[in-house]
């Protein structure tokens, strides 16, 4: 059996702010057609570690790779480019509160200049895709937290991206429509047949949604295993992790 082909890689990934060390030397492989779910506590390096995978940040020390590309070897024009592989949903939606629904999934196809055609059907599609036709018109102050989310992931899939990156996307969402948006990340990546990486702090999201799940605690990756294996280590810290989710979010030193 062939191993599988690697979609993003990070070797020996560092990253400070202001003398304080945020990621310290990762490792990291995320294989073609994977969804990851990345746990770790506040100030733990999650979002960091997501920013470097799309070339938003780049590391002090160490490779980011993408498809066999060096982040770092691209230039301004080529990294924008680039990032057209991407698609990135960001924590609350991230919406323009001044743009209709239909007009936030519409942005991303305005700015690469699709025709008024393509992005009538292109938006048409991705609302439909999240289960959001008929809400065109709304503006984002109408929604409840889990339509924002969708619209977000409309917007994020407008450009059929290879690579969904989703940051926290059932953050402040009550269980049931937590569980909702689950199903929609697991049938956007079917449907689009993308890697998806996803960052949490929501260990029921991770097992749902992740074939592997990677822990960051200390700047680097301390444990990456399928759920059925990870719900089980040993690990003290991945113990005390899991056993924290009932009593509240979990904090670095």
């Amino acid at each position: 059996m062939s191993a599988p082909e690697v979609k993003i890689r990070l070797r020996g990934v560092e990253k400070g702010f202001d003398g304080k060390v945020v990621l310290s030397g990762v490792d990291l492989d995320v294989y073609k057609g994977e969804s990851m779910a990345i746990i770790g506590g506040s100030g733990s390096g999650k979002s960091v570690l997501l920013k470097h995978m799309i070339g938003l940040l780049t590391p002090d020390r160490g490779t980011v790779e993408v498809d066999g590309v060096d982040l770092a070897t691209l230039g301004f024009r080529e990294i924008t480019k680039f990032r057209l592989r991407f698609g990135m949903a960001f924590q609350e939606g991230a919406l323009f509160d001044s743009m209709t629904v239909w007009e936030n999934v519409a942005f991303p196809l305005q700015r690469v200049g699709r025709s008024k055609a393509e992005i009538r059907d292109r938006v048409a599609e991705c609302l439909d895709m999240v289960h959001l036709d008929g809400a065109e018109h709304k503006m984002p102050a109408q929604l409840s937290g889990g339509m924002r989310r969708r619209v977000g992931f409309a917007r994020a899939i407008a450009l059929q991206p290879e690579i969904l990156l989703l940051d926290e996307p059932t953050t402040g969402l009550d269980p049931v429509i937590s569980a909702v948006v689950d199903e929609l990340v697991i049938e956007m990546r079917e449907l689009l047949h993308a890697t998806v990486v996803m960052i949490t702090h929501d260990m029921t999201s991770a097992f749902r949604v992740g074939d592997r799940i990677g822990m960051i605690h200390g700047g680097d990756i301390i444990a990456l295993e399928e759920p059925a294996t990870f719900r089980h280590l040993d690990d003290p810290r991945v113990r005390q992790f899991l056993e924290r989710q009932a009593t509240g979010p979990l904090t670095e030193d």
